[in-house]
């Protein structure tokens, strides 16, 4: 039986690592996918472990161990160094059961594997086969989402909620956002649940909780970069205090599938447009009050977008450009 072993940082794991795991599959019979992580970097080793595990949780060939270090007595570094290699071939022969072959795609795997007295195999050395990096994903993680397995994917996606009282444009904003960004909408559920904002009731808002809840759920399934909410859980707080005097009580797990990277909250300095179904304009000024109010409250903090719909426009794509990854 033939047990191979590879390692690295994967910070973040992605398409080309994928590609080496699958080659090295190909030529073993169990792997080890050691994931080293030092004391100065940002992410947990357990998170970039778990990315693996999930991407091939249906192969009992593959064994993911954790492996912290402090970079003081063990060098981080990708340079292909004999004196950095030995110590490294040490420090695995301490770690791991006994390997035949190590699978890397870095000229260090020969030096290494040469310490260890065991076999190795370079895999896409020239990276013509999967042009990607760990270091170019960290620099613009968006531009570079297609690299990225879908077990990696949620822990760099994003959401921004749209908030503001009635008749501020959030709806036409929203679905701006999502044609400038190819992100995922979040309609308001509201409008289809209470068809007129001056009639509704209790079990309503806390039906428009739950139906808003859920397909946000179903919007982050779809792992693209962005989900954009138009409205979100804390305006229906709102509206449950302003008409009933009290908030609506409400489960941890919808407060959580709400929560927000950025919140944008516009103004109500744009033309008031009554269609029939809105509250009164004097009532609507109210209702912004209760908005802040209630937000302050929940101690979410938003950034007011105003002035003329191309201003707004451009004050939130500079926003949503230096909040993505």
């Amino acid at each position: 039986m033939k047990r191979g072993f590879t390692f690295g940082k994967y910070l973040p794991f992605h398409t080309g690592h994928e590609a080496l795991i699958n080659f090295a599959l190909d030529h073993c019979d169990e792997l080890i996918v050691l994931v080293c992580a030092s004391s100065a970097e940002s992410i947990p080793v357990e998170v970039r472990s778990g990315w693996i595990s999930q991407t091939y949780k249906d192969n009992p060939r593959i064994q993911v161990i954790d492996f912290s270090y402090e970079e003081s007595v063990l060098p981080n570094t990708s340079v292909s160094s004999e004196d950095v290699s030995a110590l490294w071939a040490r420090k695995f022969e301490e770690l791991l059961p006994k390997v035949d072959i190590l699978f890397t795609s870095e000229p260090y795997g020969d030096f290494v594997s040469a310490f260890m007295g065991i076999r190795s195999i370079i895999f896409d050395k020239a990276r013509k086969q999967w042009p990607v990096s760990a270091s170019m994903i960290r620099e613009a993680v968006y531009e570079n989402w297609h690299f990225l397995p879908d077990a990696v994917k949620p822990y760099y996606q994003r959401k921004v909620v749209l908030l503001g009282t009635e008749s501020t444009g959030k709806s036409t904003m929203a679905k701006y956002i999502c044609e400038a960004f190819n992100a995922t909408l979040v309609s308001e559920a509201g409008r289809d649940i209470i068809p007129d904002s001056n009639d509704f009731t209790l079990d309503q808002l806390r039906l428009i909780a739950g139906t808003h809840a859920r397909l946000a759920t179903e919007a982050t399934k779809l792992l693209k970069p962005l989900t954009v909410l138009d409205t979100d859980i804390h305006i229906t707080q709102s509206y449950a205090k302003f008409k009933f005097g009290e908030f609506l009580a409400i489960s941890d797990d919808i407060y959580a599938t709400n929560k927000a990277d950025l919140y944008l909250y516009l103004g109500a300095d744009t033309p008031y447009l009554q269609d029939g179904t809105r509250l009164a304009k004097h009532e609507r000024d109210a209702l912004d009050h209760s908005h802040r109010l209630t937000l302050d409250e929940f101690g979410i903090d938003y950034i007011d977008i105003n002035g003329s719909y191309a201003e707004r426009q451009r004050q939130v794509c500079d926003l949503i450009t230096n909040m993505l990854p």
